[in-house]
């Protein structure tokens, strides 16, 4: 019997291992065929590995741009629009108190009201002007406190009258001071009753309230007072001329009110405007307080 070696040289004799042409040409043409398509899949694989690689980069940027890295972006971008002084706006001293007094002033078009005497709101009032002059000092880097205190309830919840209002209002401008002694200025803010035309001006194509700055006589800062009084008015006068409607002053008459200018110096009440204007006329002029403001601040540097 033959071995299994014997067998295979057998077979080997009998059907010699030379192909035709034929298979030899067609087996070449499917493995090139099929070598073209294992290259091709694996720049797929290649391109689709770049690309979510990309992908997953960019998210982690966006993520840390729009998230983590806000805060970092915008005090830098307030650096160089400021000159630095909005890069630490949060941790600085506080350098401006405002306040409102008569906090429920308001405007006709919030009131729904042609009467002075009945233009109040307790929401829409005078205390957003206050807030718009707080929100604009710190975009220029300078902090404030916004004090707002709802002085028309507590008069109400004390049975107190009108006239007992800045003695309301006085006090958490007594504790702010007391507690805060890097403040510079102080502004209380409020809108007069006087008609449109008296109240407004028109620069650059858009309505601005005028504002009246008020000082009392009968202030132990009098003199103080009425010197930063005319300061705020020149350089409001330098540049939006009209916008101020000038420095006016309350006699020294028998319980003549010191409207709290007596607790600090460099202390002003604000008339911004009157009963006529709207809310967003109002906050144009808030801006341009501000802009006044960080000017007078950055020179005393």
């Amino acid at each position: 019997m033959k071995t299994e070696k014997e067998l295979f040289d057998l077979i080997k004799e009998s059907h010699p291992l030379n192909p035709r042409p034929e298979f030899v040409s067609d087996t070449s043409r499917r493995l090139r065929q099929a070598a073209r398509k294992i290259n091709r899949k694996r720049k797929i694989k290649y391109f689709s590995f770049a690309s979510t690689s990309v992908a997953i980069c960019t998210i982690a940027l966006t993520w840390l741009i729009f998230f983590s890295g806000t805060d970092v972006i915008i005090k830098n971008f307030n650096t160089l629009s400021e000159g630095g002084l909005a890069s630490s706006v949060n941790e600085q001293d506080s350098l401006i108190y405002i306040y409102q007094s008569h906090n429920v002033e308001s405007f006709f078009t919030e009131a729904k009201t042609k009467d002075p005497s009945k233009a109040i709101h307790e929401t829409n009032n005078i205390t957003l002007v206050g807030e718009r002059l707080s929100q604009s000092l710190k975009k220029r880097g300078i902090n404030s406190i916004h004090d707002t205190t709802n002085v028309a309830e507590i008069l109400k919840e004390r049975s107190l009258p009108y006239s007992e209002t800045y003695t309301v209002s006085r006090e958490p401008l007594h504790e702010a001071l007391e507690k805060h002694k890097s403040i510079k200025m102080v502004f209380d803010i409020h809108r007069d009753s006087s008609k449109r035309s008296d109240t407004t001006i028109h620069l650059n194509g858009k309505d601005y309230p005028r504002i009246a700055l008020i000082v009392s006589r009968s202030s132990i800062n009098y003199e103080e007072n009425i010197k930063f009084a005319e300061l705020l008015h020149d350089k409001l006068e330098g540049k939006y001329p009209l916008l101020s409607r000038g420095v006016q002053v309350k006699d020294n008459q028998p319980n003549q009110n010191t409207y709290n200018q007596d607790l600090l110096g460099n202390s002003v009440l604000l008339e911004i405007g009157g009963v006529d204007n709207t809310l967003q006329e109002e906050y144009r002029t808030a801006d341009i307080l501000a802009e006044i403001i960080y000017e007078i601040l950055s020179k005393e540097k």
